[in-house]
């Protein structure tokens, strides 16, 4: 019998939860929700729930997938209902479906990021960000435990790709489609690297929103 995925959304205050927390919240949500689910085994079991994509706290998303093993006899279209009634406000089951592709084939994310600016859009502000990341190439230094410095450097452009721009008096949206995994690109380097390459051009606010996961033909992935 294949796993189970669930799609679903994390908004509002539920931006806030972290990861782990989230992975604890839905595994007392399916207990609640009287979903029998596949449990790891050992000294210490506990319900096997996976996320390929860990979303970053602060950011919120339509998009999320959560993969799991149905143990019970519980119809898919019952899923999202009993979950939800249990779950946190601001997140929502919206579907449950039979997982078909590896995860290895989730390879875009499509973020809607907003960037706001309390005195009016900067003049040329969409004009500088254009510039910057069309640039050949663009490297910034995130943290990562891998390296023994902890730090490491990447090259925002290969992971870029594309970017829609759309402005208004107070803010600037960037639609933007980047790179899953291996490697991905967190959208908060695009901020970062724009605070130290157009400084004229950083936001007093940032919002980062998940839209769609995208596989490598730029379709939806489920």
């Amino acid at each position: 019998m294949p796993d189970q995925r669930i799609s679903f959304s994390k908004t509002g205050r539920a931006r806030y939860i972290s990861h782990l927390d989230l992975m604890r919240t839905f595994q007392r949500a399916f207990l609640r929700a009287e979903v029998p689910i596949r449990h790891t085994e050992g000294f210490n079991p506990h319900a096997y729930v996976s996320i390929p994509l860990p979303l970053s706290v602060g950011y919120s998303s339509e998009c999320e997938i959560m993969e799991f093993g149905l143990m019970g006899e519980v119809p898919l279209s019952e899923v999202p209902w009993r979950l939800t009634r249990t779950l946190p406000e601001g997140i929502t089951v919206h579907r449950c479906y039979d997982a078909a592709r590896p995860f290895k084939e989730l390879c875009y994310v499509n973020y809607i990021i907003t960037l706001e600016y309390e005195a009016g859009t900067p003049v040329g502000a969409e004009n500088a960000i254009r510039a910057l990341l069309s640039r050949d190439a663009l490297v910034v230094t995130k943290k990562s435990k891998k390296a023994k410095s902890g730090e490491t450097q990447v090259d925002l452009i290969p992971l870029i790709h594309r970017v829609d721009y759309e402005g208004r008096r107070d803010a600037l949206t960037l639609n933007a489609v980047l790179r899953a995994q291996n490697p991905g690109l967190n959208p908060a380097l695009i901020l970062e690297a724009i605070g130290r390459e157009c400084p004229q051009a950083a936001p007093d606010y940032v919002s980062y929103h998940r839209k769609r996961v995208l596989d490598r033909e730029f379709q939806p992935y489920e």
